[in-house]
């Protein structure tokens, strides 16, 4: 399969379209609003970059931005609730100023049924564009600014590779690296596949060169994303697999810790825990999301891996990386589950005694195959198997929690918290959150931390 990459000259003339905007409109304020995942965080940090390139600043108040840009989410349905509550807010704002631009771009955006219910309902959309339409941004706009009427971009687009945007980051401590895009895996309650495109991945000398630089200027953590990284090079011209990717980056020098998600089980595995075990700079942390301990539940997910398969990979991980600290993802209530089934689910999460989980109760995706499966089971029973998988695994975390007080871990402080009493945030390596006290003159150092308390989300301690 050639792999689809954006030729030079086409995101050359993207940089210009910001030129042209920047001469056309000499500045402004954006409110950029992102919601979901980390991929829409990154994304979020290049269109920054687009209308930083276009003159624009930024603001926290939509009130006084001249450009609202939400880069959706549509992974369940409270997400799009959310993106349609704030366009009715902004409604208000546009009828008082009705030159503000207003934008909607990420995974929301490229359903057609939502485009559609946007075009008729919310007439105070200027622009709508899809994760593959991203690189096209300063065309989109300059074709808004200039043509003085909506523009739509949101066709079933393959999806490509587009090097050379610029980024505003929002921390000068920890940063994002996009390795790959869209997903192959078409598990039956997820949209992503519809919306992001197939697999495509960057090439290896183009992330290692992003992520020299991030070293160079001194970023401390460094997180590879993509939707199954493990899936990362299949599409490359001279094969390279996502352990070999791990294994180059890990030879760049320099303080840093290095991180990655989301993993697929079904592609994860020795080779990769090999790397991990040997590695001079991968943390210690792997988020390995099971959604199900039952396998006819699995099967009907199309996750395409056991119960039994998934527990042995758990076991040889840990064998490799004793100290590692592993996260998972749960759906409880899938379309046709049972009470006995969530209750394999809530065996798992004790057989294998997370660290933390990410827990959603199911939201069906119009468009994909699990949203026409008959779903008998009421919203409160599913609440009711929901409430037991957190107490459950709140337990859990607690206990693994209290294991830390009272001892010495490393840290990366990474942030001001807020919070007076403990005005620091911080990440041991394995990921767990630490609220510290300290001087503000800490944040971006690696340091050591003593733990003397701890709830069931969080570590405290003082440097």
């Amino acid at each position: 399969m050639k792999r689809a990459v954006i030729p030079p000259e086409e995101t050359a003339r993207q940089r210009a379209y910001e030129q042209k905007i920047l001469a056309l409109r000499q500045g402004g304020l954006a409110h950029v609003v992102t919601y979901g995942c980390q991929q829409n965080e990154a994304d979020s940090q290049q269109l920054r970059g687009m209308l930083a390139a276009m003159g624009f600043g930024f603001t926290d108040d939509p009130a006084q931005a001249d450009l609202v840009l939400l880069n959706t989410c549509a992974i369940r349905d409270n997400a799009e609730q959310k993106v349609y509550g704030a366009l009715g807010r902004l409604t208000h704002i546009k009828e008082r100023r009705p030159d503000l631009l207003v934008c909607l771009c990420g995974c929301m955006a490229q359903q057609e049924r939502v485009a559609e219910k946007v075009r008729r309902s919310y007439r105070l959309v200027d622009l709508v564009f899809g994760p593959q339409a991203l690189w096209r941004f300063p065309e989109l706009l300059y074709e808004v600014l200039t043509k003085k009427g909506r523009v739509f971009s949101i066709e079933n687009e393959r999806g490509a590779i587009a090097e050379g945007a610029p980024v505003v980051r929002d921390s000068a401590v920890k940063a994002w690296v996009s390795i790959m895009y869209g997903c192959n895996n078409f598990c039956s309650y997820c949209i992503v596949p519809y919306v992001r495109g197939r697999e495509r991945s960057r090439s290896p000398e183009d992330i290692l060169a992003e992520v020299e630089g991030l070293v160079r200027d001194g970023y401390k953590e460094i997180t590879l994303l993509g939707q199954n990284v493990n899936s990362y090079g299949k599409d490359l011209e001279t094969p390279l697999d996502f352990a070999g990717l791990l294994a180059q980056i890990d030879q760049i020098d320099g303080d840093f810790w290095l991180r990655f998600m989301t993993n697929h089980p079904k592609d994860t595995g020795d080779r990769l825990f090999a790397v991990m075990a040997k590695s001079r700079h991968i943390a210690p942390q792997l988020h390995l999301p099971v959604q199900s301990g039952s396998d006819r539940v699995l099967r009907a997910m199309n996750r395409g891996y056991t119960r039994a398969s998934y527990l042995e990979k758990v076991r040889a991980l840990r064998e490799k990386i004793p100290q590692v600290v592993l996260t998972s993802d749960i759906i409880i209530g899938f379309p046709g589950e049972t009470e006995a089934e969530a209750m394999e689910t809530i065996s798992l999460v004790e057989e294998v005694g997370y660290d933390a989980l990410f827990t959603f109760i199911y939201s069906p995706r119009p468009g994909t195959p699990a949203a026409e499966m008959p779903d008998p089971v009421s919203r409160e029973e599913k609440q009711v198997w929901f409430q037991r998988l957190l107490d459950a695994q709140n337990r859990f975390s607690a206990q693994r929690h209290a294991a830390y007080v009272g001892r010495k871990v490393p840290i990366l402080v990474d942030g001001l918290s807020g919070d007076e009493a403990w005005p620091l945030s911080a990440r041991t390596p394995g990921g767990r959150l630490v609220h510290l006290q300290g001087p503000a003159e800490a944040v971006g150092r690696f340091a050591q931390a003593d733990i003397v308390d701890s709830n069931t989300w969080a570590l405290f301690g003082h440097l």
